[in-house]
């Protein structure tokens, strides 16, 4: 689908905050607020926008430590690596796995509220998955950018 100029905008300012409703972006686009919502819609339909989410603020729930793990397996059959996708995909302190190129075949950000419990995610989890083979993790000392908005 070709993105006009309304619809570039469009999705720059939802990207800024979600919430902003179809008479305000009309106000900002000099358009009617049905042209906004059914472009809004035509976004939504294309698959270009594909949900609305809240970001919470991960101090704030007591999840600040962010650990990037990378994990190598065993083997690299198609056995190992669904086996492996399904049993992290359940794990609910990563909050992103990326099957990678390279000498690690996965890499996991993990969120958690410290280094006592990134510990007790590796005893207790982590390495209790069969058809790991190492692992490595990096710890963040501070967030430089990190932002959800892609640049259109």
């Amino acid at each position: 689908m070709k993105l006009d100029d309304k619809d570039q905008q469009i999705l720059e300012y939802l990207q800024q905050d979600s919430k902003m409703t179809n008479k305000q972006l009309s106000m900002k686009l000099d358009l009617s607020v049905t042209a906004v919502y059914e472009r809004i819609k035509r976004l939504e339909r294309e698959g270009i926008i594909s949900k609305y989410v809240a970001l919470l603020n991960p101090e704030k729930v007591e999840k600040a430590f962010t650990v990037f793990c990378q994990i190598k397996l065993i083997q690299h059959t198609r056995n190992y690596l669904t086996r492996f996708e399904a049993e992290i995909t359940s794990l609910p302190e990563v909050l992103e796995c990326f099957h990678v190129s390279g000498e690690y075949d996965y890499i996991l950000k993990v969120l958690v509220k410290d280094m006592a419990a990134y510990r007790e995610f590796m005893v207790t989890k982590l390495t209790t998955l069969d058809h790991i083979g190492s692992t490595q993790s990096t710890f963040t000392i501070e967030k430089v950018k990190n932002t959800t908005a892609i640049k259109l």
